[in-house]
C-alpha cells in the first residue's frame, strides 16, 4: 500500500521483510494510548526522570568512601648521605629510609560523615519519588488536555453538521418564498466561526501532542491517539484532614526535608567534634650499611622510627566554634525548611480539593438540569422555525448556547480529572479515589 510501482522485481525474502516493517510501523503509529499507559511509558522513558534518578544512583556510592580512613602514603628516601664521597659506609646515619603514614580523624568523625552521606543518598531518593509523581501528574494532566480537546473537536463536528442542516432548511424556505436571504447567510457566517475554532483546536491539540510525546521521552511528531478513559472519583472517605495526614506519611518533598533534618544535626555533631585532634601516625623503616667503629664483625644495626602528630585546635574561636554556630543556624534553617513545605503541600491539596469539589457540582448541574434544557430548546426552536412560529436567529442562538454548554461541560469534567490527579500528586503513592 505504500508504493506506486510493482515490486515483483524485488526477491521474496526483501518483500516480505518489507511488508512486515511496513506492518509494524503502522502499528506502532495507530496505537492508542489510555492515561495510565501513558503514564507507564513517561516513568518508564522520560528522560529527565532518569537523570535524577542517576544521580541518586550516583550518592549512594559516596558514605563508604568518606566513612573510610584517609589513603595512607607510602614514602621512599635517602638519609644523611656525605656529600664528598656518597659513601653509604662513610657515616653512621646513613640510610635508606621507606616510611608509612596514616592520618586517623578523632573517633566518631569519620561514622558522622557516612551518615551525613547515606542522609544525602536518602534524600536525593525522596526526590526520585518526587520527580515520579510529579512527572506522572504532568502526564495525566496533558493527556486529559488532549482528551478535552478531542470532545472538543467532536462537538465543532456534531454542531457543524446540525447548522448544515439548518442551513439547508433556512435554503429550501428562501427558495419557497417563506424565508429570508440573511438567515441563510447568518447560518453560513456560524459554520465559518466554528470553522475557525476547529482550527484553533487543532492547533492546541497538535501543541499538547507535542507535550506528551515529550513527556513520554518519545518523537515529538508522532501523533497520539486516546484510549479509553476510566472515570474515577474521590473516595467518599477523604476529607481535607485525612488528606493532610496522609500527605504526612507518604508525600515523598516532606520526607526528603525531614532526612534534610536528620543531615543537618549529624552536620553540627560533626561540627562539635572538630573540637577534638586528629592524628597522624608515620613509621619509617631505614636500611644502614657498614659497620661499628673498632670493629669489623659487628655491621651497623638498621633503624626503625615511629612519629605520633595530633592536630590541635588552636584556633577554634575563629575557626571551630563559628561552624558550630553556622551548622546550628543551618539546623534551624532546615526544621522551616520542613515546615513551609508542610504548610505549601497542605495549601495545594486544599485548592486542588476545592477545585474538585466544585467541578464536580458543576458536572452534575450541567448532566441533570442545563445540557439536557438547552437541547430541548434547541429541538423546540428547531420545530418552531419549520412551521414559521420561531425566528431563524433565535434558533441559531439557540444551538450556539447548547454548543458553549457542551464544551464547558467538557472542560469541566477534565478540570475535575486534573484536580483529582494532583490531589494524588501533592498527597503521594496512597490511593485517594475509588
Amino acid at each position: 500500500m505504500y508504493h506506486k510501482k510493482p515490486i515483483g522485481y524485488l526477491q521474496g525474502g526483501c518483500v516480505f521483510l518489507l511488508l512486515m516493517s511496513s506492518l509494524a510501523f503502522a502499528t506502532v503509529k495507530t496505537q492508542s494510548i489510555n492515561v495510565k499507559h501513558a503514564t507507564q511509558i513517561a516513568l518508564e522513558k522520560n528522560p529527565n526522570l532518569a537523570q535524577i534518578h542517576a544521580r541518586y544512583q550516583a550518592l549512594k556510592e559516596v558514605p563508604s568512601q568518606v566513612s573510610s580512613l584517609p589513603d595512607p602514603m607510602v614514602s621512599i628516601g635517602s638519609i644523611n648521605f656525605p656529600t664528598d664521597t656518597f659513601n653509604r659506609a662513610q657515616e653512621a646515619m646513613t640510610n635508606i629510609q621507606v616510611g608509612f603514614t596514616q592520618d586517623f580523624p578523632y573517633p566518631g568523625k569519620l561514622d558522622l560523615r557516612g551518615e551525613i552521606a547515606e542522609f544525602e543518598a536518602t534524600a536525593s531518593m525522596y526526590n526520585v519519588e518526587e520527580a515520579r509523581l510529579l512527572l506522572a501528574d504532568n502526564t495525566t494532566r496533558t493527556w486529559w488536555k488532549l482528551y478535552y480537546l478531542d470532545r472538543a473537536l467532536e462537538t465543532i463536528d456534531t454542531n457543524q453538521a446540525l447548522l448544515r442542516q439548518f442551513t439547508q432548511i433556512a435554503e429550501e424556505k428562501y427558495t419557497t418564498g417563506k424565508g429570508l436571504q440573511q438567515d441563510v447567510l447568518l447560518a453560513q457566517l456560524e459554520l465559518s466561526k466554528l470553522t475557525d475554532q476547529e482550527i484553533q483546536v487543532i492547533g492546541l491539540r497538535k501543541n499538547q501532542n507535542i507535550i506528551l510525546n515529550l513527556l513520554m521521552g518519545r518523537d515529538p511528531s508522532q501523533n497520539i491517539t486516546l484510549g479509553t478513559k476510566k472515570h474515577k472519583k474521590l473516595s467518599s472517605k477523604m476529607t481535607e484532614r485525612k488528606l493532610y495526614a496522609l500527605a504526612e506519611e507518604y508525600r515523598p518533598i516532606l520526607k526528603r526535608e525531614e532526612t534534610r533534618l536528620l543531615a543537618s544535626g549529624s552536620r553540627l555533631a560533626l561540627a562539635e567534634k572538630e573540637f577534638y585532634p586528629d592524628f597522624k601516625v608515620s613509621l619509617s623503616y631505614g636500611d644502614r650499611t657498614g659497620y661499628n667503629p673498632n670493629s669489623f664483625n659487628d655491621p651497623r644495626s638498621d633503624l626503625l622510627s615511629l612519629r605520633v602528630g595530633i592536630k590541635v585546635p588552636l584556633y577554634y574561636k575563629t575557626k571551630q566554634s563559628k561552624a558550630v554556630q553556622q551548622r546550628f543556624i543551618e539546623q534551624q534553617g532546615s526544621s522551616f525548611a520542613l515546615e513551609n513545605e508542610k504548610l505549601r503541600v497542605m495549601s495545594e491539596i486544599s485548592k486542588y480539593y476545592t477545585d474538585y469539589k466544585q467541578t464536580t457540582r458543576q458536572l452534575q448541574l450541567y448532566e441533570t438540569g442545563i445540557l439536557p434544557q438547552a437541547r430541548l430548546t434547541v429541538q423546540s426552536m428547531r420545530t418552531g422555525y419549520q412551521v414559521s412560529k420561531v425566528d431563524f436567529l433565535n434558533l441559531v442562538r439557540s444551538q450556539v448556547t447548547l454548543f458553549n454548554y457542551e464544551l464547558l461541560y467538557w472542560k469541566v469534567y477534565t478540570e475535575s480529572m486534573q484536580a483529582l490527579s494532583g490531589m494524588q500528586a501533592k498527597v503521594g503513592k496512597v490511593k485517594i479515589y475509588e
